[in-house]
């Protein structure tokens, strides 16, 4: 086997809870808990209840659960549903080094196999880990070619993730995790074509790859074999989707830091590549009246999926197109509107005009996004805002942020995420429910069965 692949392998083979450090432990509850909070929350969204409906209608019987509404599938069913509400709104844990959201696949993936097969908190939050080791290393190795080159990085890392998760949790040696993880390639797709011109299948990219990789090492337990070298051959992984060769097996190996403990927790309702902006655009302490232009410096893999090379993003119409539209979130924010759950809401439910004619749309013409390479060197895998406002009396303003709210370097308090979390779930399970779902994140007992923690998160 290659080396490089046999290196993730015994990741998640030799990986147990008790060599989780307390740190990782940590970050695994935020990721936990701002997880579950917007399954709950965004099960009700048109798209989630879509999806829903067509795997009710085709799904296979079991004993894992979909979220808020207890319907009872097989693990894959189940975690394709869950994977696709936690996905649903542009509101999940950011991961800034791979571009992509590991939290809604792994989570997802670990709760329905874990319900399955009669597993613990301890099996669970384990097997959470590894898969998110798994599928954050494999995407730092790929970064930033995934996304330049225009592919959904999480479309396609959460099959390897789930597939981590599943081989964890069923047991599998080193060999059968290797065919898990290389059957999981075979079904990775997806690009972020939505950003431009829309598409609400890009809400299903976490379902679709979390339920192949889950089936992925079904298949590899029933003796269904993949090619050995998928990461690192000619034709695997890197060199196809990246274009360049990657051989680093130190990336797989248990004594580096472990990437969980960077969950970024989002703040905005929206693509994270913004929120240095929307940040910065708080800062701004002039009236948006005074501002004549804005020169936002953006990086290379930025401005494919909310700048220039997005077709609707000085003119959305779609929430797809607003979610990933930076000169429009900057000017929610800088207009005081928000970006968060509620005022993507109010313009999904045509609440909010953001028409030609509205006041955000005049502010979002007064923006220009210019590409400076030079960021991509100075700040590698971290999505920063670099902002000169021009005001009408010819005085300039400079605002740089590197570290937007809620990333490890700047962490979203616990009161701040608890907040987060009773925002989105209250209105589905009511305070009382909430709160004894919220008391069960935070105590995280390793005991406690994966069926009886599912439970609480029916509405």
């Amino acid at each position: 086997m290659g080396t490089l692949e046999t290196a993730a392998a015994r990741l998640v083979t030799e990986l147990t809870y008790d060599r989780i450090p307390a740190d990782a432990l940590a970050g695994a509850r935020r990721l936990l808990q701002d997880q579950l909070g917007l399954q709950v929350g965004s099960a009700a969204l048109p798209w989630s209840q879509a999806i829903l409906d067509v795997t009710r209608a085709a799904h296979v019987p079991g004993t894992a659960h979909v979220t808020a509404t207890g319907d009872a599938m097989g693990a894959a069913d189940a975690a394709f549903v869950n994977a696709t509400f936690g996905h649903g709104f542009e509101y999940d844990d950011a991961h800034r080094a791979s571009s992509s959201h590991p939290g809604s696949c792994v989570v997802s993936a670990a709760l329905a196999v874990g319900e399955e097969l009669g597993a613990t908190l301890r099996d669970v939050v384990t097997a959470v880990v590894a898969g998110y080791e798994v599928y954050t290393r494999i995407g730092n190795l790929a970064a930033p070619e995934l996304l330049e080159r225009g592919f959904h990085p999480h479309g396609l890392l959460s099959n390897f993730g789930a597939a981590a998760v599943t081989a964890k949790l069923r047991g599998f040696d080193v060999e059968t995790t290797v065919h898990a993880l290389s059957i999981a390639l075979s079904h990775a797709s997806g690009t972020t074509e939505y950003t431009s011109s829309g598409g609400s299948i890009k809400r299903a990219h976490s379902g679709i790859g979390t339920r192949n990789g889950i089936r992925a090492a079904e298949l590899a337990a029933a003796g269904i074999t993949g090619p050995t070298t998928f990461l690192s051959g000619r034709k695997g992984f890197f060199q196809t989707f990246a274009g360049r060769s990657v051989t680093d097996t130190a990336a797989f190996d248990l004594d580096r830091p472990f990437e969980i403990t960077r969950v970024w927790i989002k703040p905005y309702c929206c693509c994270g590549i913004n929120h240095a902006y929307i940040d910065g655009a708080r800062q701004i302490e002039a009236r948006p009246s005074e501002i004549d232009s804005v020169l936002l410096g953006i990086q290379t893999g930025g401005d494919v999926v909310i700048g220039n090379q997005n077709a609707n993003a000085y003119a959305p119409k779609l929430i797809e197109h607003l979610q990933y539209s930076l000169p429009f979130q900057f000017a929610l924010s800088v207009l005081g509107y928000g970006n968060g759950f509620t005022t993507h809401h109010d313009y999904l439910a045509g609440r909010l005009d953001l028409g030609e004619d509205s006041d955000a749309a005049a502010m979002a013409r007064r923006v220009k996004i210019e590409v400076k390479p030079e960021l991509d060197r100075a700040y590698p895998g971290r999505w920063v805002g670099d902002i000169t406002v021009t005001y009408r009396d010819g005085t300039t303003e400079h605002v740089f942020v590197d570290n937007p709210a809620g990333t490890a370097e700047n962490p979203m308090s616990q009161e701040d995420l608890d907040a987060k979390f009773r925002d989105v779930t209250e209105g589905a399970l009511g305070r009382e429910r909430s709160d004894a779902l919220l008391r069960a994140i935070h105590t995280l007992d390793p005991d406690q069965p994966a069926a009886e923690f599912a439970a609480l998160l029916k509405a």
